[in-house]
């Protein structure tokens, strides 16, 4: 993901004498690209797939559009989560939204030079229902545009609207339609939970393809010059598509599947949510009642723990995700040359679309694409970035949990009543 002020960072990163080790300085452009590529995190190492949209790709009034289509459903999802706040459901939102924080940490590389990552979105649904899976999934895409410039600020709207939104209705509703009846322990779980997954990610992805493919027929100068994302729809859909259709999807549809599986075995109780009326085991029907949220919760801090060690091998997938590029790259000869390889062959705009430049720089985050400035190891500034973001989604869950028994009211044993139900 392009962190804005990249389009400044990029260019003090490629300079000839402070790259060059000695003379040939006619191959130091290559040797520039090479450099940044294998030492860099924050220009070209780290990227996600298009499904985290920068500040300007989208015109003020797509982004405000998309702002106040989402509100509605996090209005409702509030409203709805409010009620369990005493609940086990708590500290499995902030489960959830410290692993999708995670997944999409981990970058798969796509044939032609870019990259996609899962998004998590399936199992969040699964097993909290769509409304908590919004508020996870959205608090995990704040934290990434707000901390790390993973996103815009001016997009926040769209991209939780694609993502948290979308992902998680298609995921539950298809979810729901797939498994049927059959038993929370049923192999046809696992099929309904992988391919529930598999629609997700790509309808979330679809929603942002054509969010970018419309900017240029409606925004754009009166010599045709576009303001905001350059490609129009017939190269930005099947741009983003085909990499979700295939990769993407197959690793969301593979995470989403074996997390259902391994919780049929572990804690089959996780997914009573959206299975109502399926009975659950005796014995785990008994356990359900003993356990608090947070003990309920351990064993899954625990797998994202463990994704959070492995997060560097997301720095593996070098390559820039498609329509993520920075203000410099319109400019630069070899970075025209590789966005149109991946564009039909569809050379960019010979000057950086207006909008995109102006509204680029809008915010600057402090820890820019997962790197914090004063770690010189990209690997071991992952690391630190995902503890970073995921200490702050504990801490706002605590916090949550303290203000709910602050606000608390009602007769005694009204805290009971509602873990039960």
């Amino acid at each position: 993901m392009i962190a804005p002020g990249d389009a400044e960072a990029k260019p003090r990163q490629m300079p000839a004498d402070s790259l060059s080790s000695g003379g040939d300085r006619q191959r130091n452009p290559i040797y520039n690209q090479l450099s940044c590529l294998a030492d860099n995190a924050r220009s070209f190492i780290r990227v996600n797939g298009l499904m985290h949209i920068p500040d300007g790709y989208l015109s003020p009034s797509t982004c405000a559009v998309l702002y106040a289509s989402a509100a509605p459903f996090w209005y409702v999802a509030l409203r709805k989560t409010k009620k369990m706040l005493f609940t086990r459901l708590v500290p499995l939102i902030s489960v959830f939204a410290a692993f999708s924080f995670v997944i999409m940490m981990f970058n798969i590389p796509i044939p032609g030079g870019t990259t996609a990552h899962p998004l998590g979105v399936a199992i969040a649904s699964i097993v909290l229902g769509p409304w908590a899976s919004m508020l996870a999934l959205s608090t995990a895409l704040f934290i990434q545009a707000v901390f790390f410039g993973d996103g815009g600020i001016t997009t926040l709207g769209a991209n939780c609207f694609n993502m948290a939104i979308v992902g998680s209705l298609i995921a539950y509703l298809s979810y729901r339609a797939l498994a049927g009846r059959s038993a929370i322990t049923s192999q046809r779980r696992v099929v309904a939970a992988a391919l529930s997954g598999y629609l997700a990610i790509n309808c979330a992805a679809l929603c942002a393809s054509v969010e970018l493919g419309i900017q240029p027929l409606y925004f754009k100068s009166a010599t045709g010059a576009p303001f905001y994302a350059p490609y129009p729809l017939s190269i930005a859909l099947p741009a983003i598509m085909i990499g979700h259709l295939t990769f993407a999807g197959l690793a969301e549809l593979v995470v989403s599947g074996g997390i259902v599986a391994y919780l049929q075995r572990a804690n089959p109780s996780l997914l009573r949510f959206s299975a109502p009326g399926i009975p659950l085991p005796q014995e785990e029907a008994q356990l359900v009642t003993r356990e608090s949220g947070w003990r309920t919760a351990r064993p899954l801090w625990t797998a994202v723990g463990l994704l959070l060690v492995l997060t560097p091998l997301g720095l593996l997938a070098a390559g820039k995700a498609w329509g993520e590029w920075s203000v410099h790259d319109f400019s630069s000869p070899a970075a025209r040359q590789e966005i149109a390889k991946v564009s039909q062959n569809v050379t960019p705009p010979a000057q950086t679309p207006s909008g995109l430049e102006r509204l680029s720089t809008i915010w600057t985050a402090p820890f820019p694409n997962y790197s914090p400035p004063f770690v010189r190891k990209p690997a071991f500034g992952y690391i630190l970035s995902g503890m970073f973001g995921i200490g702050i989604i504990i801490l706002l869950s605590t916090l949550i949990n303290w203000l709910a028994a602050k606000t608390r009211h009602g007769p005694p044993g009204a805290h009971t009543r509602a873990e039960e139900t």
